[in-house]
């Protein structure tokens, strides 16, 4: 701390009846001589130049700043090579998961009716074989028939083409039965009298509803 030399005046306080010195208009200012830094700071040393108070005053570097913003800056860059890398892997896999979906419902489309027609060529080669015997008995021919039925039947059973045939006394179901006609009889109203065609479902979905006559109501 700097420290300032007093005059004498300031130093007894005021009589009574006296008035306030004045004080000069121009202080003198403290000199080097009297400031004496060495006897607040033990460890004060005192500049020799001029370079030794700008080194004194400039604030020490950070050790090693730049080189850790190039280490930083290279691993952002290797984590954005990265991302980029593994986002065009992605995206060539997507690609190629779209192209064979593609592919499939394509084949599917085209192929869809392969195991239906292969189930179907042992019944035409039955019909071909029959016709090929103009002169069979006709023992021959209606045994040939029902064999060639029962191919026929066992081929769209296999691809879930079921039939729709339902007894008498059933309940008329308007999804499944057309009703072709209201016919009198010794049974229920609204019931199934007789199966004038087979209806057939392709699973759960109605091929061809069956075609009925339903009993009047009496």
């Amino acid at each position: 701390m700097p420290r300032f030399f007093v005059s004498a005046a300031c130093k007894n306080p005021l009589e009574p009846g006296e008035s306030s010195p004045k004080w000069p208009q121009n202080p003198k200012k403290p000199s080097s001589d009297d400031i004496d830094m060495s006897s607040q700071d033990p460890n004060f040393e005192t500049p020799t130049s001029m370079a030794d108070a700008a080194d004194m005053s400039a604030p020490a570097a950070a050790p090693d700043t730049v080189g850790d913003v190039a280490a930083q800056l290279a691993q952002a860059q290797a984590q954005l090579a990265e991302a980029q890398d593994g986002h065009l892997r992605a995206k060539a896999e997507a690609e190629n998961v779209r192209r064979r979906a593609e592919e499939e419902v394509s084949k599917a489309r085209k192929y869809a009716v392969e195991s239906f027609a292969d189930s179907m060529l042992p019944v035409k080669d039955s019909l071909e074989a029959a016709i090929a015997m103009p002169d069979a008995p006709l023992e021959k021919v209606l045994e040939g028939v029902h064999a060639t039925l029962r191919q026929l039947s066992a081929a769209l059973e296999r691809n879930k083409v079921l039939q729709i045939n339902p007894p008498a006394g059933t309940k008329f179901d308007p999804h499944q039965h057309q009703a072709i006609s209201m016919v009198p009889a010794e049974q229920d109203a609204n019931t199934v009298v007789a199966v004038l065609q087979k209806g057939y479902l392709i699973s759960d979905r109605v091929l061809r509803p069956a075609l009925v006559t339903v009993a009047a109501p009496k």
